[in-house]
């Protein structure tokens, strides 16, 4: 059954997502599709993989529903035409540098991209949509290395970032928090535990575990599965669950300012994700695993177990998809995704 909630009578209501062509920019923009009559315009840069959006690009095509617009988070002057020709009702503001390990290496890059970035949007929904229903996606990142006397982690635990990418969400939540007080703005933040499934970055734990089987169950590496850290704890749940709950944060008596963890119920440690994946290889019995130094980070968030309470009573929302099916799910798009593209891409 459709969820049409159509504020503006005569008008297509408009959700903008920034990083559409990301793993949950477009999970978000299928679910929008099945559950609403919403148009739906995203953002991309001239060079953004499409991989992402391969069942959808016929309706952007067809001009149906679909609007891809280009732009930039650090190009201020190309997010102002875009948000002054979209006039969103819902922005969901997704697009980051998201990667973890990464940021230690471009430290400098993730700022810009993630804080002044989140800015940027902000500054041009204020000065040409501010009447949009805002959401900021910061990330369990910011709270970091956490005591185990503070968890379940709730929203005002104190902030302890462990990377420059946890660091920059740190700018971001706030930036969110400021322009809602300051502006009177309607804006929302998350801090969203860890969530997976199809269409997972690689750069990701549990991504690259299941890449690499798939390349390895196929023959193109030698059946051993390059690892980090496989002591951090960690929350899992699936990203079709996140989506939902971007879409409940909206749209269920949205509160200016608010700021909520939303994640899964399930905890365990990375190497159980290992296990649990290399459980369901065709190959399982070859498998070996070794530790590879250039995948450990320098400090890791490694308790992030969330209590959600404050979400989940305001909205009704919880996870639905077991996390079996998250991580056999995720396995199945790496099998399909290395005999499609023939294993031409780096193990990493």
């Amino acid at each position: 059954e459709k969820i049409i909630i159509n504020k503006n009578l005569g008008k297509s209501v408009k959700a903008f997502i920034t990083g559409i062509t990301g793993m949950v920019g477009s999970h978000l923009a299928d679910y929008l599709l099945e559950k609403t009559d919403w148009e739906i315009h995203g953002l991309i840069r001239w060079r953004s993989p499409l991989d992402n959006l391969e069942k959808i690009i016929p309706l952007v095509n067809q001009g149906k529903r679909v609007f891809l617009h280009y732009g930039d988070l650090r190009d201020p002057q190309s997010i102002n035409l875009v948000v002054k020709e979209v006039n969103p009702d819902y922005v969901f503001h997704l697009a980051a540098q998201s990667y973890p390990l990464t940021s230690f290496d471009s430290p400098v890059d993730t700022y810009d991209t993630n804080i002044s970035g989140t800015s940027t949007v902000l500054e041009a929904l204020k000065n040409f949509s501010k009447d949009s229903i805002i959401h900021i996606c910061a990330s369990s990142e910011v709270f970091g290395r956490v005591p185990k006397d503070k968890l379940p982690i709730n929203e005002e635990c104190s902030f302890h970032p462990a990377s420059p990418y946890a660091i920059s969400k740190v700018g971001t939540d706030l930036i969110g928090r400021f322009y809602a007080e300051a502006y009177n703005m309607k804006v929302m933040t998350t801090r969203m535990f860890t969530h997976t499934g199809p269409r997972r970055g690689d750069v990701f734990a549990e991504s690259t575990f299941a890449k690499q089987i798939a390349m390895a169950e196929n023959n193109i590496i030698e059946p051993v599965i390059r690892v980090g850290n496989l002591e951090s704890m960690r929350t899992i749940s699936d990203v079709r669950d996140a989506v939902k709950a971007y879409h409940m944060l909206l749209t269920i008596n949205p509160v200016s300012g608010e700021y909520y963890n939303i994640g899964g119920t399930y905890s365990c440690k990375v190497g159980d994700i290992l296990n649990d994946l290399i459980s369901l290889s065709t190959i399982k019995e070859k498998i070996q695993v070794e530790e590879d130094p250039k995948r450990i980070r320098p400090i890791d968030a490694d308790l992030q177990i969330p209590d959600t309470s404050k979400f989940t009573s305001h909205t009704g929302w919880k996870p639905e998809i077991p996390y079996e099916k998250t991580i056999s799910d995720l396995l199945d798009y790496w099998r399909e995704r290395v005999k499609k593209e023939n294993g031409a891409f780096l193990t990493r």
